[in-house]
């Protein structure tokens, strides 16, 4: 680790490259999993679904003194309208990822094709009412949303846990960036969330910002104001929540220094 700080409530754990940050993340989530399992008989984990996620996932993975047999594994959003079977589905990167790679005691699939989204929206709220939400795993994106709340749908205050929202064109070109879709006419234009309520009512945060590209949206969460404008900035408001970046994400707070 190259740096240490503290941003409101937010600690920042800042590392040279994206491997040491996805292993520190991964010790992290194993060491909250692991204390809450020594308390309570069953452990509830959410997993954000993107490629900066990628070395978290591999580390957790490779933990196999957790007893991921009585973790419960919840995702953050998903798209709407895409093939069931569509690689790009969120869902599916976390099967290919963690989820087919682990015993998980249950494994929850927020279903962006159901039939009726708002009743989807519900069944999911429910289950993350009856399994409340132990660690999460965050990423943040390049408008600085947290999960698919963008800034323009993003509310603090939000009393539904999972909605149904309008993705804008910047987080739609994220994923072209990200190499996930070939073109912005190709990335769906909805999607299924759980709300900034939802994710802070997590009992500790774990969020990795790994590249350069989300270099603008960590220092706009970290230096500027505590608003929807930026929905990640929200993580300041959490009393056990942790970012972990790295020297390209970082580049643009190494600049103020």
């Amino acid at each position: 680790m190259t740096k240490e700080f503290v941003v409101d409530r937010l600690l920042v754990r800042q590392f040279a490259t994206r491997e040491e940050m996805g292993r520190a993340a991964a010790g992290a989530v194993r060491e909250q999993l692991l204390e809450t399992l020594a308390r309570k008989k069953e452990a509830n984990v959410l997993f954000a679904a993107a490629p900066s996620q990628n070395e978290l996932l591999s580390a957790l993975a490779a933990a196999p003194d957790v007893p991921w047999e009585r973790v419960n594994a919840f995702h953050m959003d998903e798209y709407v309208g895409l093939a069931e079977d569509a690689p790009q589905g969120f869902g599916n990167f976390l099967r290919r990822s963690i989820f087919e790679k682990l015993p998980f005691r249950s494994v929850s699939y927020l279903r962006g094709g159901a039939a009726d989204l708002e009743a989807e929206c519900r069944r999911y709220a429910a289950a993350l009412q009856t399994h409340p939400l132990d660690v999460a795993c965050a990423g943040i994106g390049e408008n600085g949303h947290l999960a698919f709340n963008d800034p323009h749908v993003a509310d603090f205050q939000d009393a539904r846990a999972v909605k149904l929202v309008e993705l804008d064109e910047t987080c739609r070109l994220q994923q072209v960036h990200d190499g996930c879709f070939p073109s912005l006419e190709q990335v769906p234009s909805q999607a299924l969330t759980l709300t900034i309520p939802a994710i802070l009512r997590a009992s500790a945060i774990v969020c990795v910002v790994p590249a350069r590209t989300k270099a603008l949206a960590v220092r706009t969460a970290l230096r500027e104001e505590i608003t929807p404008h930026c929905p990640a900035s929200a993580l300041r408001l959490h009393k056990h929540a942790v970012l972990y970046i790295e020297t390209e994400s970082a580049s643009l707070l190494e600049k103020e220094a």
